[in-house]
């Protein structure tokens, strides 16, 4: 045998990285333990809850009721000719995903740290596998939003899609990766700052009163302050859920400017999330 014949691995794990590394080839290897982790996630969320599956319509359904009762019926918000408990419903819907990717993400390393310190394998699988499962929770919700959106139609209502209707999935993707992004740059914080966890469930009420998930952006504009109508303006989680309305029916703005600034924020929030998490799980085990 060939002393010089070096010894062919299939995979090298190193701490030694480049400075900015994504580390995607490696999370593409480990393909199947992502899936594993996704089928894990569907299945045992709900595992022993008496209602399992259906907690997915009672939380958009009620919090919907509850919206249209104090924001329309009382707080007399106009949705533009959109019947207003479908009008929550659409964006609560959008608004849900986004926050479920976000919240369960942005506690990934404490959250695993038994199971980071006893095997290696790409700590980005674990956030992205939440993401991926969150989807299931999208389309059931979507589904219920779609079944009031036919009652409604039934009924005589003026609802449709609108022209840009093909977007819908860059939408989803857009909601994904701003949730994602946020989600890692935060989990990678959480290591230090065990407040963020906290308030983290305190901030998202807040963003989403920012992301006109109770009223339209034409409402913010003529009811707020300069300054807060801008900042809800310029959000973009704002141009999300107005977006989305305006697909699912035909109502709200739509504007290709707010919609490639918003495509553009969420990639390179989650590149940035990504680098950061990536570089976190070298060291992260010594702190947590």
């Amino acid at each position: 045998m060939n002393s010089n014949t070096k010894d062919q691995w299939l995979y090298t794990i190193s701490s030694k990285k480049k400075l900015i590394d994504l580390n995607l080839n490696e999370i593409w290897h480990y393909r199947d333990l992502l899936f594993l982790f996704v089928k894990r996630d569907v299945i045992t969320v709900y595992k022993q809850t008496v209602l399992g599956p259906l907690w997915y319509l009672i939380q958009p359904l009620f919090t919907s009721v509850i919206f249209t009762l104090v924001f329309n019926n009382l707080g007399n918000i106009n949705t533009g000719g959109v019947p207003p408990f479908l009008f929550n419903l659409a964006g609560i819907t959008a608004w849900n995903y986004f926050k479920e990717c976000l919240t369960k993400t942005s506690n990934t390393f404490v959250a695993n740290k038994n199971i980071f310190g006893k095997v290696y394998f790409p700590r980005a699988i674990m956030p992205l596998s939440i993401t991926i499962s969150n989807l299931l929770k999208f389309g059931i919700q979507l589904a219920i939003f779609l079944f009031f959106y036919g009652y409604y139609a039934f009924q005589g209502m003026e609802v449709s899609f609108s022209n840009y209707w093909f977007l819908f999935p860059f939408y989803v993707l857009i909601m994904a990766l701003l949730g994602l992004g946020l989600g890692m740059i935060i989990s990678s914080m959480t290591t230090k700052y065990r407040d963020l966890t906290v308030m983290i469930n305190f901030a998202i009420q807040l963003l989403m009163y920012l992301s006109a998930v109770p009223y339209p952006l034409a409402e913010a504009k003529s009811k707020f302050p300069p300054t807060v109508a801008l900042i809800v303006e310029y959000n973009p989680l704002t141009q999300v859920i107005e977006g989305f309305r305006n697909i699912v029916l035909n109502s709200g703005t739509f504007s290709w400017y707010g919609f490639l600034y918003t495509l553009i924020i969420s990639i390179l929030l989650f590149l940035i999330g990504l680098i950061i998490f990536n570089k976190t799980e070298k060291s992260f085990i010594d702190t947590v």
